[in-house]
């Protein structure tokens, strides 16, 4: 496929109503672009028994529709260790023992975000290295040859953020959603990607990676989120926020949707008559769950 979309949940459990917003909206851009829509589990992490079928069956509830199959990534990971497999050889990785509590509690360079990892592990020989792994076995991290980079989002326009020395392997071997999502999406050809606006400095650390990988560079699209009515990231601890429960409550989720987004139109499709990126709300949407 040389033009798609899609849209990549975490089947940790039921979508809340702001996930279908995003979902809703990625199809759109895809849809109305002439690209391949695809589903895509992103099920390294967290993953619940049952989860990835319940999602899917609120998609097609929500009237969405996909090309192929839905994809997941644990069955992908020959994929993940080649491409670190590469960043190795080429000398662009180096071994990490840190906890995460070392790094947050380690002092940060002045140019850098508390947390930021320090570089602690970045420099150490051969036979420090060899000591370490005898206590812990080593995350892989990027060694980042640059402090920034640069992505154009359709939304935002140009957008710059730090690149640091992130993990492309955890310690458990479990690959890192950065390196993760980067593979996948050029082994799907996706050239769009549609997602929440909380991922939006995460796309120039992608792009770099996908650079030093030699692969396209997608065009990004970071949606606004839904917050709650205390101006947090809505979650499914606010209540009634999942299609059936709402759907159970008598809201009618999908116009819910649409009216949020200020389209006409009981169907996907019927939106696509007026959808245009130009027009859609830039500023978070506030979702109230009936009682």
């Amino acid at each position: 496929m040389s033009a798609t979309g899609r849209f990549a949940p975490s089947p940790s459990g039921d979508l809340h109503i702001g996930n279908l917003r995003t979902a809703l909206l990625a199809w759109l851009f895809a849809r109305s672009t002439g690209r391949a829509f695809l589903i895509r589990l992103e099920d390294l992490d967290r993953a619940r028994p049952g989860a990835a079928e319940r999602q899917l069956e609120d998609l097609r509830a929500l009237g969405l529709d996909w090309d192929g199959d839905p994809v997941r990534q644990t069955g992908r990971r020959a994929l993940y260790d080649t491409a670190i497999d590469r960043l190795v050889a080429d000398g662009r990785t180096f071994e990490c023992f840190c906890t995460r509590r070392e790094i947050l509690e380690a002092p940060s360079a002045p140019h850098r975000p508390p947390g930021a990892y320090p570089g602690t592990c970045r420099e150490l020989s051969e036979a420090e290295r060899a000591t370490r792994r005898a206590e812990r076995t080593p995350a892989i991290r990027l060694r980042a040859d640059v402090e920034a980079w640069t992505v154009q989002d359709l939304l935002h326009g140009e957008v710059t953020a730090d690149v640091d020395d992130f993990v492309l392997r955890r310690g458990d071997g479990v690959p890192a959603y950065n390196l993760a999502v980067v593979v996948d999406d050029d082994e799907q050809g996706v050239d769009q990607v549609v997602r929440g606006d909380d991922l939006l400095t995460s796309a120039p650390r992608q792009a770099h990676l996908a650079d030093l990988l030699g692969l396209d560079i997608p065009k990004y699209a970071h949606v606004p989120l839904a917050l709650n009515a205390a101006g947090q990231r809505l979650a499914k601890r606010d209540g009634a926020v999942t299609y059936r429960e709402l759907t159970e409550r008598g809201v009618d989720v999908f116009a819910t949707i649409a009216e949020s987004l200020g389209l006409p139109g009981s169907t996907p499709r019927q939106l696509l008559d007026s959808f245009d990126p130009a027009t859609l709300p830039r500023a978070p949407w506030t979702f109230k769950p009936p009682t």
